[in-house]
């Protein structure tokens, strides 16, 4: 419900995502931050370690080499498909209106989830 209420009051006073020119970073600086965010994030490791390896490890030798490069494939495939969304998509970012119905949308969800759960814990 909280997080409903923060979405429905960031759509009341949308933002955008848009740069003040000459504010980006170089790529040393970009590069430090994607490892920062990536090496750092206890759960790339839950993930990969936990989650992929306890499946790929029900799998006989031969086919875990599959399995492990399926993985890899779908990973490389998600994110650089994820970051040509987003470069094809940020002159979208850019308008308030978008943002307005990102968190108009978020706001739904969370109280259609929150409705959801305080019903059940009430028996509902």
């Amino acid at each position: 419900a909280w997080f409903a209420w923060r979405a429905l009051r960031a759509a009341m006073q949308p933002g955008t995502l848009a740069t003040a020119p000459g504010s980006g970073m170089g790529w040393r600086q970009a590069l430090a931050t994607a490892l920062g965010f990536s090496l750092l994030n206890p759960h790339v490791y839950l993930d990969t370690v936990l989650l992929l390896g306890s499946v790929g490890a029900q799998h006989p030798w031969p086919a875990r080499g599959a399995f492990g490069l399926g993985a890899i494939t779908a990973s490389f495939l998600w994110f650089f498909s994820l970051a040509g969304a987003a470069h094809a998509l940020a002159p979208w970012f850019a308008r308030p209106a978008f943002w307005r119905a990102i968190d108009l949308i978020t706001a739904l969800v969370m109280a259609t989830l929150a409705a959801g759960l305080a019903s059940g814990a009430l028996g509902g």
